[in-house]
């Protein structure tokens, strides 16, 4: 092999390597992180007068029983965390029969380009799971939430706008069909054009304090019923 030949080959060699660090680096991370949050949940039990707010990092982020002022509410969201995600680890919480779960859940789905049919149908099976798990919880569906794209941060959600949309009706009919509650975030959280409010979000994805604020204070009368 020429002196030529081997440079391209070792050229050749470290593209592949950053590809594949560019591939499995993030999902590592995630994974490495979701693991780490399971296994402190596994040591937090649930109880029957807790309140639960269950799903991704949106969730994670969420100050919850200091923004209500209310110690029994307990924050299991795990960032990056998808629907089947949430099925693996649902036990943790159903296992404790808690009062209430609040659950949002699936934006990551739509971002690994799973069609809406498909959300729905696992969205479904992870509500019953829920429900016969812990049939005297008061479950609540939050619908997923708006997205900015204007901030040009996720580029895995351009063009799922139809998705989120379509997902969102399949979760409202979820809710009608199994006799429990529906939260629509949008009136809450968008903008005329449909949009989460740039006030609410320092990357069109997640939410900042006021962001927060507006979905606590929108969802506080179901916290308190």
């Amino acid at each position: 092999m020429t002196k030529s030949s081997k440079r391209i080959s070792n050229i050749l060699a470290l593209l592949v390597l950053f590809a594949t660090l560019a591939i499995y680096t993030p999902h590592t991370k995630a994974y490495e992180y979701w693991d780490r949050k399971v296994s402190q949940f596994d040591s937090l039990p649930v109880y029957p007068e807790d309140i639960v707010f269950l799903g991704n990092s949106i969730t994670d982020g969420g100050h919850f029983n200091e923004l209500f002022e209310m110690p029994n509410i307990k924050n299991r969201g795990i960032s990056s965390d998808v629907i089947n995600g949430v099925a693996k680890r649902l036990t943790q919480v159903t296992k404790g029969h808690p009062a209430k779960i609040f659950l949002l859940i699936g934006i990551n789905d739509v971002a690994q380009n799973v069609s809406a049919p498909k959300l729905i149908k696992k969205y479904e099976d992870l509500v019953d799971s829920i429900i016969s798990q812990s049939p005297e919880t008061k479950l609540y569906l939050q619908s997923v939430m708006p997205v900015n794209h204007s901030f040009k941060r996720y580029k895995t959600l351009y063009g799922k706008d139809k998705v989120i949309i379509d997902f969102n009706k399949g979760i409202k009919e979820i809710a009608e069909k199994k006799g429990v509650t529906y939260i629509d975030l949008w009136p809450m959280l968008a903008d005329s054009e449909g949009r989460l409010k740039r006030a609410y979000t320092n990357d069109g994805l997640h939410l900042s304090g006021a962001g927060y604020k507006a979905w606590t204070k929108g969802i506080d009368k179901y916290v308190r019923e």
